[in-house]
Order: C-alpha cells, then sequence, then structure tokens
C-alpha cells in the first residue's frame, strides 16, 4: 500500500547553483548531503516530502545516466518516490499488475554533513509500463532529518505534483485503479481548456492534467510541475520577490478558498506555483 510521497528528483548541471536557487525558493536549508557514484545529491526534507536535486560530479554509471537524461531534456523532473508499506508484498502486487519491477534491494546513504546513516529497500518499475514517468518505491528503516528553515515565510511542504498526460483514461487507470491512489476530483473545463484528476497520496495530491485542446497521440506522460505551501502567502510572495525571484500578483485559486502566485525564476525551469491552502 502507498502511504505517501517519500521524494521528487530534479536533476540539474551544477548542484551548487541549484541547492543556491532552492534553498531561496523554500528557505530552507537541504538537510542532507551525498556523494556517490559519481553523483552528488542535496536534499530538502519537509512536512510532507522530499525534494532530491542530484547532479553529476564524477565517473561511474549513474553519473553516465544523469548525464545522458540532461543532454536529451536538460534540467528537469526527473522521478517520482512512493513511500509504501511492506514493499516486498508491494513488489509482488505490481509484478501481477504487470508493471514489470526490479527484484527489491537494499540501499544506504550516509550524510556527508555529519556521517549519519539511513537505510532502505525500494524497487523501480519499468518505464515502458508507467507510461514515460519513471516510478520508484521505498520502503524506509527511519527518518532523514527535516530542513531547517533560513527565513520567514518558509515553504512548509508540497502541495500537489502536477503530470501532464494527452491519455487521461490510461493515466487514471495507472494512478487510481493499479496504484490505487483516492481518486477525489475529476473536473473538465473546456473554459480553462483543460481537465483535472485530483488523486490524494497521503496529505498532498497527484494532478494529472490533460489539455483538452491537445491531440491523443500516445505520447509519453511527463513530470510537469509542482505547488509549493505556505501559510502566509503575501509574506512569502514579499520575500521571494526581496530575494530577486520574479514572481506573479497573488491571485485567486482554482480550488476553492486557496490563493496563489506563479514563481517565474529560480526553479530550474520547473513550472512553480506557490499556494496557501483553506
Amino acid at each position: 500500500m502507498i502511504i505517501g510521497l517519500d521524494h521528487i528528483v530534479l536533476l540539474t548541471h551544477n548542484i551548487s547553483a541549484a541547492t543556491a536557487s532552492y534553498e531561496t525558493l523554500l528557505a530552507q536549508r537541504p538537510a542532507w548531503r551525498t556523494i556517490a557514484d559519481g553523483v552528488e545529491t542535496a536534499i530538502f526534507t519537509l512536512a510532507n516530502m522530499s525534494l532530491e536535486l542530484m547532479a553529476p560530479s564524477g565517473d561511474g554509471e549513474m553519473a553516465r545516466r544523469v548525464r545522458a537524461r540532461l543532454d536529451e531534456r536538460g534540467e528537469d523532473l526527473a522521478s517520482l518516490c512512493f513511500r509504501v508499506e511492506d514493499i516486498d508484498r508491494f513488489q509482488r502486487r505490481l509484478k501481477r499488475l504487470g508493471l514489470l519491477p526490479e527484484d527489491v534491494t537494499q540501499s544506504r546513504s550516509t550524510n556527508a554533513a555529519d556521517g549519519a546513516a539511513l537505510s532502505w529497500k525500494r524497487t523501480r518499475t519499468a518505464v515502458e509500463t508507467t507510461h514515460g514517468v519513471r516510478l520508484f518505491f521505498l520502503e524506509p528503516s527511519g527518518e532523514r532529518p527535516v530542513s531547517k528553515a533560513t527565513a520567514g515565510a518558509p515553504i512548509t511542504g508540497l502541495d500537489h505534483v502536477v503530470i501532464a498526460t494527452d491519455q487521461p483514461e490510461r493515466a487514471a487507470a495507472l494512478y487510481g485503479a493499479r496504484l490505487r491512489l483516492d481518486m477525489t476530483l475529476d473536473l473538465s473545463r473546456p473554459d480553462w481548456g483543460a481537465r483535472l484528476m485530483f488523486f490524494r497520496c497521503g496529505d498532498l495530491v497527484v494532478e494529472i492534467v490533460h489539455r483538452l485542446n491537445d491531440p491523443s497521440g500516445g505520447n509519453p506522460d511527463r513530470l510537469w510541475g509542482l505547488s509549493w505551501r505556505v501559510t502566509d502567502i503575501e509574506a512569502a510572495q514579499t520575500r521571494l520577490i526581496s530575494s530577486g525571484l520574479d514572481a506573479s500578483e497573488i491571485r485567486t485559486g482554482r480550488r476553492p478558498g486557496t490563493r496563489v502566485f506563479t514563481v517565474r525564476t529560480g526553479t530550474l525551469g520547473v513550472p512553480t506555483l506557490v499556494i496557501q491552502p483553506v
């Protein structure tokens, strides 16, 4: 059973510059850093998930894969990792569903800052069975340390992650029927030019977006954007603008009772919304 979203991976060319950008955006410090197999990471852990920045920094199989992905698509969201209970049982279910999961493996990470260690078991599905989105599933043995705020009005957590699709029924079957995330909204709005489907995952949402005017050509689904939560949207907007970022005006959100603004710079090209929920 999926119990939440553990983390999202964002690939970047330069870990130092990317970390500085997201420290500004989130007003949080990374809580975990690693260097292994030619790859360097910085992980921000918020109230309900983690954001993992990853960049090549040497040689190794992982470094080669990351460089190839960056050459193909540039800096971009790369994968979702869901947290599960009883990963061995969950992996057997993924097999029955035809999602071609890898064998469950044991992994370990050491924090470069203080030598602390974490371990977990994980598997991943074949990307062709999840329509182009890389999905991992993880059962941790402990919890990561939480990031510490560096300024007022920090980002407190993720509200939703957006996946773009041109085949919404196919996406609904994957995230709803097969992975058993609870669909809480299925809304078509021609005036917005979009169909939106919300799937609850812990206390955040996996949002599937289908642009109604796009032809259904069988293109791969794509991780598209992130929406971050704040408790004081005016203070968050002021903080980001004073830090030199381009933030839009505050406007009424599409979800009743919410207010939002868009962040146009400092996100490594990831479409980014800041939201104050009800």
